[in-house]
């Protein structure tokens, strides 16, 4: 079977460490024979409103009914469970998985390859396409998830506040940068900066080209500190050096009293971001526009990616055949994605669902501005060429806490990057993973 460069890389880590690969067409096959015979299964996601969603799924589906099971996000202690029931045989059927985490589950020898699966194959061009890369690791006959939902980026800004002070959205981080200076003069800050938010910073390092993890030969190569990396960095320490940027804790009472109170002007940040903002600034009602995000050349288009997952089927299904069905069902029937984005705000992976009546609709929190079309120009823009490594938990964790010390005035966020590097070379080496260099 032939192997794209990072499936080829994932096959030789199974090997090493002592899992079947799970990916031979013949295994595949077999394990997607219909069951023959009405069949339960279990689904866990932390979506809000998903058990709506598989409502619809269960009245139109007698024999094949799913019982939806919810709790902790994945990173909070989900996948740890997961893995716990792979090796027991008692893990759900399917489950919500990040992109960034299917690397993990593969190297735990966790997914059912879907790629014979009646009807996997065949969804294929419904997706944008870099989401179909994300799940088949560049192998030819391998599918290991379902994309889900995606998370393109683009930027909000207070078009109220711009306006007032004579500026026009900025188009590239140069003019990005200019506008900041201007908007401190103003009392204000044009972006807030979140040490805990390492994907909004590999979103950025994702639109400039740059990756963190790749393959060559049978080896990872580990790259937190290239070219991309560091203008990145450099930037937003020179934003933090000139008090353009402040610094402040994500997701926090802080933080949304000031976008909802003029501190802060933009958020850069994907389509999920709008219903957040919507919900947990209200006062600023109808003083919201969305643009595309800066860009590092002028005249590009590129966009960056934060979040999404995929619905992924785990090696201790009994009925994967049944599994697959739902799991392509859920991402890709017209209805499913309705009902996704209405009651649990997904943006879809799929074309046709990002131009569906539910997202291309004015939106008066917004000044009636439909932004779908941004969003989807931009996910049709994020490089496809993107691989995630297969320790992404541990290197987020560096980078978050070299951030933090970069914030305090202990050190800079290269020197964060630095550090990772080392410490992610370090956790591939400790668990046997072929990686070049150090």
């Amino acid at each position: 079977m032939r192997r794209g460069a990072v499936g080829g890389a994932l096959a030789v880590v199974l090997a090493v460490a002592g899992c079947g690969g799970g990916d031979e067409p013949d295994d595949a096959a077999q394990a997607c024979a219909p069951a023959g015979k009405p069949v339960t299964l279990e689904y866990y996601s932390w979506v809000p409103g998903m058990d709506k969603v598989i409502d619809i799924w269960n009245a139109k589906n007698p024999d094949i009914q799913v019982k939806f099971v919810t709790g902790p996000a994945g990173p909070d202690g989900a996948y740890q469970n997961f893995f716990n029931g792979i090796k027991a045989g008692n893990a759900p059927d399917l489950a919500q998985v990040e992109y960034d985490s299917l690397a993990s589950f593969r190297l735990q020898d966790g997914l059912v390859n879907l790629a014979d699966c009646e009807g996997v194959p065949e969804v294929k061009d419904k997706f944008v396409p870099w989401t179909w890369q994300q799940v088949s690791f560049g192998e030819a006959d391998a599918v290991y998830a379902v994309p889900q939902d995606i998370g393109p980026i683009g930027m909000y800004y207070r078009a109220d506040l711009f306006q007032a002070a004579g500026l026009k959205p900025p188009t590239t981080w140069e003019e990005y940068y200019a506008a900041a200076k201007v908007i401190r003069t103003k009392g204000g800050h044009i972006h807030h900066f979140a040490s805990g938010d390492v994907n909004w910073f590999l979103g950025q390092i994702w639109q400039a080209g740059g990756r963190w993890f790749s393959v060559d030969g049978d080896q990872w190569t580990v790259n937190l500190t290239g070219p991309e990396s560091q203008q990145v960095a450099n930037y937003w320490q020179r934003m933090l050096d000139e008090e353009l940027a402040r610094p402040m804790a994500g997701w926090s009472d802080e933080w949304w009293n000031a976008m909802d109170s003029g501190q802060i002007w933009t958020w850069v940040s994907p389509y999920w971001a709008n219903a957040l903002l919507s919900q947990n600034a209200p006062k600023t009602s109808d003083k919201w526009a969305v643009t595309y995000m800066p860009q590092w050349t002028a005249g590009q288009r590129a966009a960056g990616n934060w979040g999404g997952s995929t619905t992924a089927v785990l090696r201790s299904a009994e009925h994967p055949f049944e599994a697959a069905k739902f799991a392509t069902w859920l991402n890709s029937d017209p209805e499913a994605l309705k009902a996704l984005n209405e009651n649990g705000g997904l943006y879809p992976a799929t074309v046709e669902g990002q131009r569906m009546p539910a997202l291309a609709k004015p939106l008066p929190y917004f000044g009636g501005q439909d932004i779908s079309g941004i969003f989807a120009e931009a996910a049709g823009n994020v490089n496809a060429d993107f691989p995630w490594g297969p320790t992404m938990t541990q290197t987020y964790s560096d980078v978050r806490d070299g951030f933090a010390g970069a914030v305090e005035g202990k050190g800079n966020l290269n020197s964060a990057l630095e550090s990772a590097q080392k410490s992610t070379v370090d956790a591939l080496k400790s668990q046997s993973i072929p990686v070049a260099g150090g």
